[in-house]
């Protein structure tokens, strides 16, 4: 199981192209958002202790992209039906007309952005013993890339190191978000 610090770190770099697509607040908030996600697919860890299915133990149907991407999207659908009229109604959000789908694309992203990070560094830290199958139930196999030791406290440091540098560059950037045809008004 790869340290916190791992897992935070990956989501923050997962969450640096939001810089060029939106403003301070909503970079900001997505994150956020990604940190809140990123340590979702370890709910099998407390799942585990409820039920011996083997599709429930860590590293199994939580640690998949299509479970990541289900639950994302249903995430998304009660965050835009929930959160939607409280954000129009905030003074901290300069606008009164973010629409359901709005919200909805943009919780989605977070919660692709901080799972799909969690799985990439479990396959960037998997050895043998704790492969998982990333892919199932399209493919069964295990995937094990291990290029890097989980606990390694150099790297843990230095990829939060990156990240906090590059969050921080870019909250600092005189001109954002960056002209690009992805980008939000």
């Amino acid at each position: 199981m790869v340290e916190p610090i791992g897992h935070v770190a990956t989501a923050l770099l997962f969450a640096v192209p939001a810089w060029f697509l939106w403003g301070r607040r909503p970079s900001v908030t997505f994150a956020a958002l990604t940190q809140a996600t990123a340590t979702l697919p370890d709910v099998d860890i407390y799942l585990q202790e409820y039920s011996t299915h083997p599709l429930l133990q860590h590293h199994g149907i939580t640690h998949t992209v299509p479970f990541v991407l289900v639950v994302g999207v249903v995430f998304g659908i009660v965050a835009a039906y929930l959160l939607t009229p409280s954000l129009n109604a905030a003074r901290l959000i300069h606008s009164d007309s973010i629409t359901r789908s709005t919200t909805f694309l943009f919780t989605t992203a977070a919660f692709w952005a901080g799972g799909l990070s969690h799985i990439v560094v479990d396959l960037l830290s998997a050895a043998p013993d704790a492969a998982i199958a990333p892919f199932w139930p399209l493919y069964h196999g295990d995937v094990i890339l291990n290029i890097v030791a989980y606990d390694s406290t150099p790297v843990n440091l230095g990829l939060i190191a990156t990240a906090v540098v590059l969050h921080v560059g870019l909250y600092r950037a005189e001109r954002y978000p960056y002209e690009t045809r992805w980008g939000i008004n």
